[in-house]
C-alpha cells in the first residue's frame, strides 16, 4: 500500500496506478455541490477561492454531527457525479485530486488526463472508518451551507484507492471487465474460483 502526503505533485501522481490502495496524510478540503457552485460563482465575480487549490485534494463529503469528544462525525464519501459540471474548471486551476464514490463523466476523465490529476475513491458506508483518520476539522468557508460548508481536514493514513489515474485508466470500466474475465476463465476451468 502506497503512502502519500498533500499537497500532491505531478511526480507523485504519475506513479499512481488505477486500482492501487493509498494511505493519504496531510491537509485536504471538503466540498459538495453547493460549495462547488459557490466557488465557481466567486471566481466569476473575481473573488478568490477559500483556499489555495494548487496541488490540493477535495473530499466530496458532508459530515454527520460529531459525538462529544470526537473531531468529526461519520464522514463518508458523497456520489461524485454531482460535482462533475464544476470539476474541469477547478482542475484547470490546479486542483490535483478528488475523493468520492462512483464513476465520473467523460469531460471529467478528459480533464483528469489533461491536468495530470487523480480521482480517488473510498467505499460508501465507511463514514465511521473514515472519521477515525481525521485528526482535525474546521469550517473555513460558506458556513451558511451547513454540512456543505468547506472544511479543512487534517488526515493521517486515510484509506482510499485510485479510481481514475492520470492516464485516464478507470476502475469503473476496468474492474467489471476483469471480474467478468475472471468468472469466465474459472467457469471454463471447471467452475472453481481460485
Amino acid at each position: 500500500m502506497k503512502k502519500i502526503r498533500t499537497p500532491i505533485t505531478d511526480d507523485v501522481i504519475k506513479d499512481l496506478v488505477c486500482g492501487e490502495q493509498v494511505l493519504l496524510s496531510g491537509t485536504i478540503y471538503t466540498a459538495r455541490d453547493a460549495a462547488h457552485k459557490q466557488m465557481l460563482e466567486d471566481l466569476a465575480d473575481h473573488n478568490p477561492l477559500p483556499f489555495d487549490i494548487n496541488g490540493q485534494i477535495i473530499f466530496y463529503m458532508g459530515p454527520c454531527p460529531a459525538a462529544p469528544g470526537e473531531v468529526i462525525g461519520p464522514a463518508g464519501p458523497t456520489t461524485s457525479h454531482r460535482m462533475d459540471k464544476y470539476t474541469p474548471k477547478l482542475l484547470d486551476l490546479g486542483l490535483k485530486g478528488m475523493i468520492g464514490k462512483g464513476n465520473r463523466t467523460s469531460p471529467v476523465i478528459d480533464s483528469i488526463r489533461k491536468n495530470s490529476a487523480v480521482y480517488f475513491a473510498c467505499v460508501g458506508g465507511t463514514g465511521t472508518l473514515c472519521a477515525r483518520h481525521i485528526q482535525h476539522s474546521e469550517i473555513i468557508a460558506y458556513p451558511e451551507l451547513g454540512t456543505e460548508a468547506v472544511r479543512k481536514l487534517e488526515v493521517k493514513d486515510f484509506p482510499i484507492f485510485v479510481a481514475i489515474d492520470a492516464k485516464g485508466n478507470n476502475i469503473y470500466d476496468n474492474g467489471p471487465k476483469l471480474f467478468r474475465k475472471y468468472i469466465i476463465d474459472n467457469q471454463i476451468n471447471g467452475g472453481t474460483y481460485e
